[in-house]
């Protein structure tokens, strides 16, 4: 990722260019979201904590397990990455860590949330919130840790499940007042929900587009008319990976070969260079036989 990148995402996001960010998990979907332009790549908690532990988000993922995956993306990428920071892994000391750990692993931008520890998905049930002046002290402590003002801070709540929208857009606005740069008011439950959300802030919104979850799957235009900034589809790419995963294993188990499969398969030869093959090859023409000259 070069400087010019990150400050081209962070202008846009300041000036409410809406923006659309794939959801990647490990390396495989990030190298192809990489490949296709996408302004900014969002980094899954949920995937994440799937693809590395084979475990629910359920606040059992550690702040070494996320930094490390943050940092692992970031060396492997150029385009700019927005990082679920979950709760901060803990009280106020935590977030001062989380917040130095994701800014020095090269995230442009971390979502920290107002849920109880150990945290849920968002789209998932039982869903607890801590008092709101908890989470006001938390972005107060991001932004006081961050090295750089273009370190965004985005700031969501999870209040809508259980304490319902109100609640949710009194958070929302303690948020900002305590200087979020981005609000993201989660799972809202119908298109009239997200356009009162969108009506309440004059701040950049986060729009979370899952398959199968609480929020209508609106389209981009649909939802830059009702005013979100930034939408993230967080699960599309681990859904849809699952579903081509499980078709060509049972049609193995079943027909003893993949000659005749049917779901789309990766070109070898691509993938191959997608992995960085093409680098490792030119490398070993260049020092063939340096080592027996030597």
């Amino acid at each position: 990722m070069t400087s010019q990148s990150r400050a081209d995402l962070v202008e846009r996001l300041r000036n409410g260019t809406f923006t659309i960010a794939p959801g990647v998990f490990e390396m495989i979907s990030a190298r192809i979201a990489d490949s296709l332009g996408f302004p900014a790549i969002y980094m899954t908690g949920y995937g994440a904590v799937a693809s590395y532990l084979g475990l629910p988000d359920a606040g059992l993922a550690t702040f070494t397990d996320m930094v490390n995956r943050v940092a692992t993306i970031v060396d492997n990428t150029s385009t700019p990455l927005i990082a679920d920071g979950d709760t901060g892994y803990g009280g106020l000391l935590n977030v001062e860590h989380t917040i130095r750990g994701y800014e020095r692993a090269g995230a442009c931008a971390i979502q920290l949330e107002d849920q109880v520890f150990p945290k849920k998905c968002g789209h998932t049930p039982g869903r607890q919130v801590v008092p709101v002046e908890d989470m006001v002290a938390k972005i107060r402590v991001a932004r006081e840790t961050r090295d750089s003002d273009d370190f965004l801070i985005i700031a969501r709540t999870d209040a809508r499940g259980l304490y319902g929208l109100d609640e949710a857009l009194r958070r929302g606005e303690a948020f900002a007042e305590a200087g979020a740069d981005i609000l993201f008011i989660e799972s809202p439950e119908s298109v009239e929900e997200m356009s009162k959300i969108c009506g309440a802030f004059d701040k950049p919104l986060v729009a979370n587009m899952v398959e199968g979850g609480s929020t209508p799957v609106l389209s981009a235009a649909e939802l830059e008319e009702l005013g979100y900034t930034l939408v993230i589809y967080p699960a599309t790419a681990f859904l849809a990976m699952g579903a081509a995963v499980r078709s060509v294993y049972q049609h193995l188990l079943r027909e003893g070969s993949t000659s005749n499969v049917t779901t789309p398969l990766y070109d070898f030869k691509d993938f191959s260079g997608l992995m960085g093959f093409d680098k490792v090859w030119d490398f070993e023409k260049k020092w063939a036989g340096a080592d027996s000259a030597g």
